[in-house]
């Protein structure tokens, strides 16, 4: 892996985790319809985009 696959891979697991964060929170508080959904949505992207990266 170089330099460059392991900055945007270090990036997209901060973001992941972030994600996760909105989600509890959403989860906690419904304020917005479909929110939840949209930011499982947004985890699944990302985690396939992690994998897609490992593999290259």
């Amino acid at each position: 892996m170089d330099k460059k696959i392991k900055k945007k891979l270090e990036n997209t697991r901060q973001r992941l985790q972030l994600l996760r964060q909105q989600l509890a929170g959403a989860k906690k508080q419904e304020d917005e319809p479909g929110e939840v959904e949209r930011l499982k949505q947004d985890i699944a992207a990302l985690e396939a985009q992690v994998e897609k990266l490992k593999s290259s």
